[in-house]
């Protein structure tokens, strides 16, 4: 019986030491409050050029960590958010941000989702409106088609 319990412990516990995850976590002491707080809403807005779906924040890749040091110190050494933007979109491009700024080359993104949305609207409308028209049209025969089906009506009446 003693057996059976320490093997549930032990399959327990192993099972226990699976399911934690440990992450690495960065251990920079800043100046103030404010500056943590902005260094991290800024490592958010980053995205990692590595992982290329996560940000700075959530990546665990080395250039991420490394990325978290530089914002952490840029910050701590008093530059200002949109200094640190400029610096980090000059080294990386504008892959970095995870909102491109609105400029020529990024036109398409935030415009073309409306586009589509208003190209949608515009086939959805003259869809109804055709379904309307062929609604609304009369189904009513005229004397030429009403003779016409009697004609074939009363000629498969005699051929049976």
């Amino acid at each position: 019986m003693k057996f059976i319990f320490k093997m549930m412990v032990a399959c327990t516990s192993l099972l226990f030491t699976l399911t934690v995850m440990a992450t690495p976590v960065d251990t920079y002491e800043f100046q103030s409050a404010d500056n943590q707080q902005r260094a991290l809403s800024l490592a958010h807005q980053l995205r990692c050029p590595q992982c290329q779906n996560q940000n700075l924040v959530d990546s665990n890749s080395p250039v991420a960590q490394d990325l978290r040091l530089e914002v952490y110190t840029m910050v701590d050494s008093g530059k200002s958010d949109s200094e640190i933007i400029e610096f980090m979109t000059s080294r990386y491009g504008d892959f970095v941000l995870y909102n491109p700024k609105l400029d020529s080359k990024t036109y398409i993104l935030w415009l073309g989702p409306f586009g589509l949305l208003v190209l949608g609207l515009f086939i959805g409308f003259i869809f109804v409106r055709k379904q309307r028209i062929q609604a609304s049209e009369s189904t009513t025969l005229s004397t030429e088609q009403q003779a016409e089906l009697d004609a074939l009506l009363n000629r498969s009446k005699t051929t049976k």
